[in-house]
């Protein structure tokens, strides 16, 4: 959004959201999982753009897949392949990409809790045993359900040291082009002090590819880190040391899964 204009001397349109999120829920439970008409189709694309065409458009949302009141159901978003079914039925004569990150449920599932409503963590969990969520069981079905669509998925706990990739395969622009606030999301998580001196060593050792880039981003967070942002405190009723360790590392095996299957592009750090 905040570099919409620069983006848009691209073809690459960024509209609001607050354009489209109730609009892409309500056609996609009106066509019923049919392909769009020609003239639904112009229809939306009038609502979402201002702009008279666009080689690419980007829509984003955290709930594209699911409300978080449906998110755990006997799985992970057992309803995320209808979801994204229907949404490419909206464009059908448009080339989708789906981009997606993935957390590890040690971290997300407490989050995910606190966006419940007058639940207690075992109504919220209903029986599930959180070593049987696996991310890869979405993104198969996802995929299965939608064998042409590019699907891109990094782990969100990557994303400060990969978010000029994961901005690059998202958008689409054209290698080079200067982006603002780039390091919003290392400014959450590094002291003020550190990301002046970080960008300082940049400009003095220009940066050749992704993974130096990612090095140097490594090394200055090893030393100005805050801890209070990186040093999550888990307090989930019945979990131990011993649960988180055996979730991450369950989480790392299904990233392995995730990387080897044909028709993911993996960005990782």
């Amino acid at each position: 959004m905040k570099n919409r204009d620069v983006l848009g001397a691209q073809g690459i349109v960024v509209p609001g959201p607050a354009r489209y999120r109730s609009l892409l829920r309500d056609t996609a439970i009106t066509l019923k999982g049919q392909p769009a008409s020609r003239d639904t189709q112009a229809l939306v694309l009038e609502q979402i753009m201002e702009e008279d065409r666009a080689e690419r458009l980007i829509l984003s949302w955290d709930n594209f897949l699911s409300f978080p009141q449906w998110v755990l159901k006997e799985r992970l978003y057992p309803a995320a392949a209808e979801r994204v079914r229907a949404f490419t039925q909206i464009f059908p004569e448009i080339e989708a990409e789906f981009h997606l990150a993935i957390r590890n449920p040690a971290t997300f599932l407490p989050e995910l809790f606190a966006k419940q409503r007058d639940k207690s963590f075992d109504q919220f969990m209903d029986g599930i045993d959180p070593m049987d969520l696996h991310w890869s069981e979405v993104i198969e079905d996802v995929l299965s359900n939608n064998p042409d669509v590019p699907f891109t998925v990094w782990c969100d706990e990557d994303t400060p040291l990969i978010w000029p990739e994961v901005l690059q395969a998202v958008s689409g622009h054209a290698e080079a082009t200067p982006l603002i606030d780039t390091d919003e999301l290392l400014a959450m998580i590094m002291s003020p002090e550190g990301l002046v001196r970080m960008n300082a060593y940049i400009d003095s050792h220009p940066v050749a590819t992704a993974t130096q880039r990612r090095r140097i981003v490594s090394a200055f967070l090893d030393k100005f880190a805050l801890p209070e942002r990186v040093e999550l405190e888990l307090d989930v009723p019945g979990w131990t040391e011993d649960t988180v360790t055996s979730l991450t590392h369950a989480y790392q095996q299904d990233i392995a899964r995730i990387r080897a299957m044909p028709g993911v592009t993996f960005i990782s750090a």
